[in-house]
Parts: structure tokens; C-alpha cells; sequence
């Protein structure tokens, strides 16, 4: 199995980085070192999603970010996500989002992009391969600034979130432009949690005077001028996540803030990154 999950991943990695080039299946095939017809199946039963089909959806996402931030031509956008004609584009986005591209550039509103998720090897090579990192911390502070969240039921971390809302949150937070980014996950302190609502919920971080749109069932909470010590950890392999958030976090519950003259600050929500493997994993701890 270890094999077979190491195929996908390479075939994953190939896609992104060929984005906009043309991209078949056997090419595909040579990366994964199987057949094209084994790497098709072999794909779709480790992921859910045919070959085509992530790559559709990874190219129209990341056009649709290109048009929210970027004064592009909607031409350069076609050719730029592997379309021969703008008419295939436009009929593209529209099947995918129910936008136009032209529309949605002058007025960009959420949508759920796609998130290419890698898949994860297995439980016993992961923890094969645990050894100590290096864990870097800084004091950064966050502007006063509203947050646009999903609320799950019980979920205090990011599996049983995933289970309560899905994962298809992560890509409607990421279409929303944010002043930090990135979206975020939070783990709430009381006085922000709804009854019957969860601990650990996603957002996104807006400015304090955002009057866009929000989306159906999200709510928004308002944070202060907040300092945060932000634990950043070694590169990794994006399979070997679980083991970086481990990592982190075991040097997040060993440190003493009052050795910089800090403590722990309850009252605001502490913040987990996305965990991408170029720049480590990063949780961000309140403190004052």
C-alpha cells in the first residue's frame, strides 16, 4: 500500500507543478510508475476524484483567485489554466461556480474553490520517521479585525471539525480576500463559543470595516489588538503533516512565556495555519 499511496502523491505533486501546461495520462502513468490505466484507477480510489477532474478543479480555483486579486485579462486566465478558447473557460467557471469570470472579476463574491488535499502515508511510517526539529518563535501582533467563521458542534481540533462541517469550508474561505492571507483555524475562548456550538472553528481574517458578502450559515466575531507568540517548525514532507503539528505543539505545551516577560492570554482564540510543508508548521498562541 505504501507504494501505491507514494503513486498518488507523486502524480499530485506533478499536476501542481504543471499547472498550466498539458497534462495527460501518461504522463501521469511515467510518475507514478504504473500503467495509465492502473494510475486512473489507482487515483480515483485514494481520492475520491478522477485525474481530469483535479485537474479541472484545481485550474478553474486557481483562476478564480487570479481574477479576485489580479488585473488580468480573462484571455490570459483561459490560456493560463490550460483552455484553448475563452468560450471554454467561461463555460468552465460557470459549471463550476455558477458565475461568470467577467461578472464575478468586477465583483468577486465567496465560492467554494477546490482543495487539492494530499493523501497521507500510512500510520506506521509516519511514526517511523519521528525525530526532534527545531521549533522557531517570534512575537507578532494582530490588528483589531473581524473574522468571518463556521461553526462546527463539539469539534475541538481539525478531524472531528472536518467530520461535523466537511472540508469543503477551507476552499469558500480561501476565495475571500484576507488581510493575513490565509484563512485560519481557531480554537475559541468561552466567551466567543455560541451554546452548542464548537471550540475549534475556521475563518477568515477581514478587516474591522469589511461590509462584503457572507456566506450562508457563517457567523462574524470581532477580535482586539492582540500580541501572539507565532512557533514555526522545520520544512516537511506535506504527507508527514501529522507529524509537524506534533511537533509544534509538544514545544507549544513545554514553553514558559514568563521567561520573555509574557503570559498566556485567555481571552483571545489561539490560531493554527494551514500546515504546508515549504515554510513548517504554525500555530499562533495569544499572550500579554
Amino acid at each position: 500500500m505504501k507504494e501505491q499511496i507514494e503513486a498518488v502523491l507523486r502524480m499530485q505533486y506533478y499536476i501542481e507543478e504543471n499547472l498550466s501546461s498539458k497534462i495527460t495520462l501518461a504522463d501521469l502513468s511515467r510518475e507514478s510508475f504504473f500503467s495509465p490505466w492502473y494510475s486512473h484507477r489507482l487515483f480515483y480510489a485514494m481520492l475520491g476524484i478522477t485525474p481530469a477532474d483535479y485537474l479541472r478543479k484545481l485550474r478553474l480555483s486557481k483562476a478564480a483567485l487570479k481574477l479576485r486579486d489580479e488585473p488580468s485579462k480573462i484571455i490570459d486566465i483561459a490560456f493560463e489554466s490550460g483552455y484553448g478558447s475563452v468560450d471554454g473557460f467561461q463555460r468552465a467557471f460557470a459549471n463550476e461556480f455558477g458565475r461568470n469570470p467577467k461578472e464575478y472579476a468586477l465583483n468577486p463574491s465567496p465560492l467554494y474553490l477546490f482543495t487539492p488535499y494530499k493523501i497521507e502515508l500510512n500510520k506506521e511510517r509516519r511514526e517511523t520517521m519521528i525525530e526532534t526539529k527545531n521549533v522557531f518563535i517570534q512575537v507578532v501582533e494582530k490588528p483589531r479585525r473581524k473574522v468571518i467563521i463556521k461553526r462546527g458542534a463539539e469539534a475541538n481540533d481539525y478531524f472531528a471539525y472536518c467530520e461535523e462541517v466537511g472540508c469543503d469550508v477551507w476552499g469558500l474561505l480561501t476565495s475571500i480576500k484576507s488581510i493575513s492571507g490565509e484563512p485560519v483555524c481557531l480554537w475559541l475562548p468561552k466567551q466567543y463559543i455560541k451554546e452548542g456550538t464548537s471550540k475549534y472553528v475556521q475563518g477568515v481574517e477581514v478587516a474591522v470595516d469589511y461590509a462584503g458578502a457572507i456566506p450562508d450559515s457563517f457567523d462574524v466575531i470581532e477580535l482586539p489588538l492582540a500580541k501572539y507568540l507565532m512557533f514555526q517548525g522545520e520544512p516537511f514532507a506535506e504527507e508527514e503533516y501529522c507529524i509537524a503539528i506534533e511537533e509544534v505543539q509538544t514545544a507549544i505545551n513545554k514553553y514558559t512565556p514568563e521567561n520573555i516577560g509574557y503570559s498566556w492570554d485567555k481571552d483571545n482564540p489561539r490560531i493554527q495555519l494551514e500546515p504546508i510543508g515549504t515554510r513548517g508548521y504554525i500555530e499562533l498562541v495569544p499572550i500579554k
